[in-house]
């Protein structure tokens, strides 16, 4: 009785620090409920974040606002076409010592921070995203031969424009599969938007305040990873990755049609620990299939690759992901 009545403490400090900073948050972006959920958990796990939409939708906004928000430390790289590698990780400059010699020195990059906003990341050359595969996978940089490691927590939380947009370059899938979480940036509604107006063109400056630091975000991760999931639970999850593998044998038929590539690991992963933040959130502190399937489509739909046939119809990964959960029994 004693556990129970601890874990219930527990399940209510979360969601009492997730929410003071999701209405911390709320005091500057307008709507977009979900993708601020979807930030929020993705920060709580302690992975990164991929933000996609039209330009103008408050995707930076609300990266910079939850960067003033959180006491960490904070970074923006805007990503252009001839950005270069060492222009984010840093590089060894020439110095010149008190008595008159000169060696060299490692000048740290932006990507030396707590919070990096890679802003429109698909706007730089395949080359340079790549140089953030280290960086993000295992919290260090490699440079000259010498292995840094970046302070915890660390996120890198990154918008992108639609890909079919002039002027941009697809992601290394090795990269897209780092982000925990794909979120698709929509249009305000009428609501939402004459707020926003009401807001931005009065002359009224709203400045957030600090709400969480590193440390307690690192005592939320360690909280999380406490949570309960079943082992049929498990299993349900690791039937709907193995799902998404074509001529695997848990394939279903839509995936045999429309996807060339399927999750990884990752994948699972990713769904396991989102869905105890979900947990968390409804005060629980066992997972549900419900907080199973509120999670799947943003850990996923990056994760899978339609193939020429799905691109040709026009039938994308959400589309298909919504069929593999009505495809997919809970129990087996």
């Amino acid at each position: 009785m004693n556990d129970e009545l601890h874990f219930e403490q527990q399940a209510t400090k979360f969601r009492d620090r997730y929410t003071a900073v999701k209405d911390e948050v709320g005091k500057v972006i307008v709507g977009h409920d979900e993708i601020v959920h979807g930030v929020l958990t993705c920060m709580m796990i302690g992975g990164h974040c991929l933000l996609e939409g039209a330009p103008g939708l408050g995707k930076t906004l609300l990266v910079s606002t939850l960067s003033k928000v959180l006491d960490l430390d904070f970074n923006r790289i805007q990503f252009t076409p001839d950005l270069m590698p060492a222009d984010i990780l840093g590089t060894n400059m020439v110095v010149e010592n008190p008595d008159g010699g000169r060696s060299f020195q490692f000048q740290k990059g932006p990507i030396f921070t707590q919070i990096c906003l890679a802003d429109e990341i698909n706007r730089a050359t395949p080359k340079t995203q790549s140089a953030m595969l280290e960086t993000m996978q295992e919290g260090t940089v490699t440079a000259s031969g010498t292995r840094y490691v970046l302070k915890k927590p660390f996120f890198v939380l990154a918008t992108q424009n639609p890909i079919e947009q002039e002027g941009t370059y697809p992601l290394p899938e090795a990269q897209l599969d780092r982000f925990l979480f794909k979120l698709n940036v929509g249009y305000s509604n009428r609501e939402e938007l004459s707020t926003i107006l009401d807001r931005t063109t009065k002359g009224e400056k709203i400045e957030p305040q600090k709400i969480m630091g590193g440390e307690e975000i690192l005592e939320l991760q360690e909280l999380i990873r406490k949570v309960i999931i079943a082992d049929h639970l498990t299993d349900y999850i690791v039937r709907l990755t193995l799902a998404t593998h074509a001529e695997g044998p848990l394939a279903a038929d839509v995936t045999n049609r429309y996807i060339r590539w399927g999750s990884s690991p990752r994948g699972a992963q990713t769904i396991v620990l989102a869905s105890k933040v979900r947990a968390l959130l409804e005060g629980r502190f066992n997972v549900s299939f419900e907080d199973v399937r509120r999670v799947f489509l943003p850990a996923l739909r990056h994760r899978v690759i339609p193939n020429f046939e799905a691109q040709a119809e026009g039938v994308t990964s959400d589309q298909v992901l919504l069929e593999l959960l009505d495809a997919v029994p809970e129990k087996e």
